[in-house]
């Protein structure tokens, strides 16, 4: 039994290493005091069956993981895959492909029945798939994509609005719109930096 509860000690101390959780942190989390915790990690002694359970939820591993010897990456098979990152991902890609499809649509409808070559429609589609991706991400994604989405945003949005002035065979000196590209990337640079309080 001391063998057990070393091993298990040991693999909790490494996941939680893993998640970059303090000792403290844990304990806030599982409502434990942090000697509880250093207890469990030094194989003094093992926490309930309903905590271990709860551990291996926050850790994304089995209970095989807990009583097993090894490192992390010998002990792979015992680690539970995260779907819903997966599903998120394909979510905003499929909301993504409804606007090329939607697109797709205006563009054959008017080229079939009136022969009209309204290839601008394609280039619409990039700012609306940018601002469909920094919806997604603002509602579960990292705030360090945010900006980066944000930028291809504003630019591709600006050179829609420049090739939609020659589409439309207009004179005017339409290269002036990107002007306005330059404060705003200022801008979000400058908001990327703000530090938030934690």
């Amino acid at each position: 039994m001391e063998d057990i509860k070393k091993i298990i000690g040991k693999n909790l101390s490494l996941l939680r290493k893993r998640k970059k959780y303090t000792q403290a942190d844990l304990a806030d989390i599982l409502k434990y005091s942090d000697k509880a915790i250093s207890k469990w990690e030094k194989g003094e002694s093992l926490p309930s069956i309903d905590t271990l359970y709860q551990l291996c939820n926050l850790y994304g591993v089995t209970l095989d993981f807990l009583v097993h010897e090894g490192e992390y990456d010998e002990k792979k098979e015992f680690v539970m895959r995260d779907n819903s990152k997966v599903n998120k991902i394909i979510i905003t890609l499929l909301s993504i492909s409804l606007v090329w499809f939607l697109i797709i649509i205006l563009y054959i409808y008017p080229y079939v029945i009136m022969s009209l070559n309204l290839w601008i429609l394609f280039i619409w589609g990039l700012p609306f798939s940018f601002l469909l991706c920094l919806i997604f991400n603002s509602i579960w994604g990292k705030k360090k994509y945010k900006f980066t989405i944000l930028t291809f945003f504003i630019w591709t949005l600006l050179t829609s609005f420049f090739l939609q002035f020659i589409f439309l065979n207009q004179s005017y000196q339409v290269w002036a719109i990107f002007l306005l590209g330059i404060p705003a990337q200022i801008a979000i640079i400058l908001w990327s930096q703000l530090k938030t309080k934690k």
